[in-house]
C-alpha cells in the first residue's frame, strides 16, 4: 500500500482503515489467494504510526507467530513429537515464546544457533550439521559451556565419526550423533543399506558417541499436490523404517528419527512412530514461497517488509530500498518479493540498495510512500537483519534481536 505524508492510499485488494486510522496491510492468507488480497480487513497488518521505522525493516506480528505455532502443535498432535528449525527466525524472542508453549526439543544448523538456544535454556538442541575441521572442537567447548545440554549432530563419513570420537574420549565427555541418511535430496547423507549399517555400527561402538537415530531430511520434496508429497515422503521413510528395524534387531538403539523439513511436516505429522520427530522451519513465520509451494498448509504471513519509494525514474517504474541486501537473494531475481498492493508490477532490477518496479499503477506514487511486500524465502532474510520491529495493536510494541544471524557468538 503507498502511504503518503500524512495520507494513507490503499491501491488494488488493500483497503483503508475505517476511522482514518492508517494503512491495512490485506494479506491474511493472501499467499493462498495468489496476493490478492483479503475480502476483509485484518486489523493486525495496521501499523498507525510508521514515522519511525527504518526502511528497509522487517516486521513480525507477535500475534500471528503465536497462532502459527499453536497450528504447529495442533498438526503434530503432541508438542512432544515437535523439533522445530531454529533457522527461521534465528531469535530469543521467538525460541522463549516456543519454549512457554511446551515446545522443548530443537533443532539448528550453525553453533550461533545451537548457543542461541541453549542461551536461552534449551536443554535438547540437534545440531543438524556434520561436523568438521575446528567445528568438532567447537563441540567440545560447547558441551563444556553447557554441560546439561543434550546436544547432538550428524554424521555420514568414518573419518568424521572417529575424529569426533577421538575429541569426545580426549575431552571425557559425549555427545549424540544421528546417521544422516539421504532420502534423495544428494546433498549429504548416507543412501539406506550396508554402508549406512557400518557408519551406524561405529557410532555404537565408538567411545565418547551417543548412537541418536536417524537424521532424514527431504528437502527435494516440494510437490503441490499434497498425494504426490506424500507418496514420495512416504517412499522415504519406509526405506527409513525398514533400515531403523534392521538396526533394533541387531540390538543397536535408533531413539529417533528427525523427519523432513516444513514441506513434508505434514506428511510425517501424519504416521503413528514413537520415533518420529518432526522437524519444521519455515511456518513459525510463513513466507510467499511456502505458501505458493504448499496450499495444503494453511499458515498465516507473520513477517513483512517495510519499503519506501526512493524515486520515480519514468512514469511507469518506481524505485524502492528493497534491495538484495535486505531480503533473501537465493529465489531468482524478479521472484524475490511479493507485493499485496503491486501483484502485477514486474520486478525488472534488483541491486544491493535498490528494486525496480515496473507497473503502470508508477504514476501514482511519490518519494516516501510506503509498500508493504512478503519475502518469497524467509530464512536467508531473516539473517540479514540485526532486528525486527514487532507489531501488535498496530503498533511497534518490541525490537527483537536476530542474534544467531551470525557465523559464531563466543563459541
Amino acid at each position: 500500500m503507498a502511504v503518503r505524508h500524512e495520507r494513507h492510499r490503499a491501491l488494488g485488494p488493500c483497503m483503508e482503515s475505517d476511522a482514518g486510522r492508517g494503512p491495512v496491510v490485506g494479506f491474511k492468507h493472501s499467499v493462498q489467494m495468489n496476493y490478492q488480497g483479503a475480502n476483509t480487513m485484518n486489523s493486525e497488518y495496521v501499523i498507525k504510526d510508521t514515522s519511525q521505522i527504518f526502511s528497509p525493516a522487517l516486521l513480525v506480528y507477535r500475534d500471528i507467530v503465536v497462532r502459527n505455532l499453536r497450528k504447529m502443535i495442533a498438526i503434530a498432535g503432541d508438542v512432544r513429537r515437535l523439533r522445530p528449525h531454529c533457522k527461521t527466525h534465528k531469535m530469543p524472542a521467538v525460541t522463549k515464546i516456543e519454549l512457554t508453549m511446551g515446545i522443548v526439543k530443537h533443532k539448528c544448523a550453525t553453533f550461533a544457533e545451537a548457543e542461541m538456544l541453549a542461551e536461552c535454556g534449551v536443554k535438547d538442541i540437534f545440531l543438524a550439521y556434520n561436523l568438521v575441521g575446528p567445528n568438532i572442537v567447537r563441540a567440545v567447548t560447547f558441551l563444556k559451556r553447557f554441560p546439561d545440554v543434550r546436544l547432538g549432530v550428524t554424521a555420514d563419513d568414518s573419518m568424521m565419526i572417529a575424529k569426533l570420537s577421538d575429541a569426545m574420549r580426549a575431552a571425557g565427555t559425549t555427545i549424540v550423533v544421528l546417521l544422516d541418511l539421504d532420502p534423495g535430496l544428494h546433498r549429504t547423507g548416507v543412501l539406506p543399506g550396508a554402508a549406512a549399517a557400518e557408519l551406524y555400527q561405529q557410532i555404537v561402538e565408538s567411545k565418547g558417541l551417543t548412537p541418536g537415530g536417524f537424521h532424514l531430511y527431504d528437502g527435494h520434496n516440494h510437490q503441490t499436490d499434497l498425494a504426490e508429497r506424500t507418496v514420495a515422503v512416504r517412499a522415504g521413510w519406509d526405506a527409513a523404517a525398514a533400515l531403523r528395524d534392521e538396526f533394533v534387531c541387531r540390538g543397536w538403539s535408533v531413539p529417533a528419527i528427525v523427519c523432513g523439513g516444513t514441506g513434508s511436516f505434514p506428511v510425517f505429522a501424519t504416521l503413528n512412530d514413537s520415533a518420529i520427530e518432526l522437524a519444521p522451519g519455515t511456518c513459525v513465520f510463513h513466507d510467499a514461497g511456502y505458501g505458493t509451494a504448499f496450499p495444503d498448509m494453511d499458515f498465516e504471513p507473520a513477517v513483512a517488509m517495510l519499503t519506501r519509494v526512493i524515486s520515480c525514474p519514468t512514469n511507469d517504474r518506481l524505485t524502492c530500498d528493497l534491495g538484495n541486501k535486505s531480503v533473501a537473494s537465493d529465489p531468482p531475481k524478479g521472484q524475490r518479493v511479493a507485493f499485496p498492493d503491486l501483484p502485477d508490477a514486474v520486478q525488472v532490477l534488483h541491486n544491493e540498495e535498490h528494486l525496480v518496479l515496473q507497473t503502470p499503477l508508477a504514476g501514482q506514487y511519490k518519494p516516501g510512500d510506503e509498500l508493504y511486500a512478503i519475502p518469497r524465502h524467509i530464512c536467508p532474510t531473516s539473517a540479514l537483519h540485526k532486528q525486527a520491529y514487532v507489531i501488535e495493536s498496530g503498533k511497534v510494541v518490541d525490537m527483537w534481536d536476530v542474534i544467531a544471524r551470525d557465523r559464531f557468538l563466543t563459541i
